[in-house]
């Protein structure tokens, strides 16, 4: 918000400085030009920044998506191929063994249980397959029982699903923050324009 204030500020002063003065022109319409003239630089100045954080987000995904490749070369057939596409999640769903082998691949397994998790997250709710799936890979890789399997799937979810739930609160909260910024920023870039106008006129300032 500071960053909006100060920078929108001096933008509008000088676009209202730099101007060239109107002649034989009333006061009033005056001002609604330099506020309107303002408000067009606020705008473009807006746009650019968009543009640019987009194509930086865009760099920055396509880094995240090259890494996840990378990790996932050794996480089977289908999740090598697929990513964290949902077509992924039905193919191991399709090809899941009816009982858990403990000496399975630790990639593949934890690709898998990684999708299931996902999906889950996704649908805020786990299908009771799923859920057994999960316990009986825990109890196979943690030695206990299908009980403390369940526990800890339990846990698990609770707690992805809690992590999720204060990554949205957040970035809803920054887009309400970033909203209200950018209305004090067109604020004051156009009431900056007409401090600018009128000194640029000579017309003293109350």
């Amino acid at each position: 918000m500071l960053i909006q204030i100060v920078a929108s500020s001096v933008g509008g002063y000088l676009a209202g400085r730099l101007r060239t003065k109107w002649v034989s022109v009333h006061t009033h319409e005056v001002y609604f030009r330099d506020t309107a003239h303002d408000f067009l630089v606020w705008a473009v100045g807006v746009v650019i920044t968009a543009a640019f954080l987009a194509s930086k987000a865009a760099s920055v995904a396509g880094g995240v998506a090259r890494g996840r490749a990378m990790t996932m070369e050794s996480a089977g057939p289908a999740q090598a191929q697929e990513g964290f596409a949902p077509s992924a999640y039905f193919t191991d769903k399709l090809l899941r063994p009816s009982a858990v082998n403990v000496n399975q691949d630790y990639g593949s397994l934890r690709g898998e249980v990684g999708l299931i998790l996902a999906n889950a997250i996704r649908k805020r709710s786990m299908p009771a397959g799923d859920r057994a799936f999960l316990a009986q890979v825990g109890a196979a890789r943690t030695g206990g029982n299908e009980a403390e399997g369940n526990k800890r799937v339990d846990d698990v979810f609770a707690q992805a699903r809690e992590a999720a739930d204060k990554a949205r609160k957040a970035v809803a909260h920054a887009m309400y923050w970033t909203f209200l910024a950018l209305l004090v920023g067109a604020f004051c870039a156009s009431f900056a324009a007409t401090i600018g106008g009128k000194q640029r006129d000579r017309v003293m300032v109350i």
